[in-house]
């Protein structure tokens, strides 16, 4: 990638995490300030796809088809609050017709040189697993964003993370490196949630972010409409989170 977009991919093997609650709320936050932001579905759930009101199953081409057959990424794009590169349920099948490629790791980069002029900023929303789609998404990144919810287990998943991204960097992608962990789901009333925090904060020192994505109903609610939580609820608890997120990270990339 050329020096002027910076490509960040969303990744946790554990679902459930909020990874596309943050790649949508913080893409939706650069935004705001101005950033020219591709979100990239990289999960055949298509659930960033559909947070943005678009439907997964109507689709004529999508993310499968970038990945599978080298169709243009500007193809699958569609503008809402966000540019999307949409995802659909074929992307499930992308490991296997990947399989016999060769450079099939590379697809994603490739794919995203055509639009390096037109953006700052590429997001890639990963899915709950660390095969092949993960992997383009980690060789195609510099950065990485790791949403842990506050609990022992999700915070286990952070190890094998660091193996994968170890064995990236020595095969694939010497560059890519973990930008910052994001603790999410907090629930502040808990002691649970407090030690986890520590815990992360005792292993990961000054690289888990000061934000912290509380829990809310509005995350639920803001995709059902379509929207990213700062469009549904701007002035709620949880936008203010996303922005105050958006700060920290570009803040910590112009240091």
């Amino acid at each position: 990638m050329t020096a002027n977009l910076e490509v960040i991919a969303f990744a946790n093997q554990k679902g459930g995490v909020a990874k596309t609650t943050t790649t949508l709320n913080l893409a939706a936050a650069f935004a705001e300030e101005g950033h020219r932001v591709l979100c990239c579905d990289m999960d055949p759930q298509g659930n960033l796809t559909m947070s943005q009101g678009i439907d997964p199953d109507n689709l004529r081409t999508s993310m499968y088809d970038v990945l599978v057959h080298k169709t243009p990424i500007r193809d699958v794009i569609h503008t809402r609050e966000v540019d999307v590169a949409c995802a659909s349920i074929d992307l499930a099948g992308a490991e296997i017709a990947m399989s016999t490629m060769i450079g099939r790791e590379r697809s994603l980069e490739r794919a995203l040189r055509e639009v390096e002029q037109d953006y700052d900023y590429v997001f890639i929303d990963t899915p709950p697993s660390l095969g092949l789609l993960t992997i383009n998404a980690l060789t195609a990144a510099n950065k990485v964003i790791v949403p842990v919810q506050c609990e022992y287990l999700s915070m286990r998943g952070l190890i094998q993370l660091q193996n994968t991204l170890a064995m990236i960097r020595e095969n694939l992608n010497p560059d890519v490196e973990i930008q910052g962990i994001l603790p999410t789901m907090v629930d502040t009333r808990t002691l649970h949630a407090k030690e986890a925090i520590e815990l992360l904060e005792e292993n990961f020192g000054d690289r888990v972010f000061a934000s912290r994505i509380r829990k809310t109903v509005r995350f639920a609610e803001a995709p059902v409409k379509g929207m990213s939580v700062l469009k549904y609820d701007p002035d709620g608890l949880a936008a203010h989170a996303y922005r105050q997120l958006a700060k920290e990270v570009l803040s910590n990339a112009s240091r």
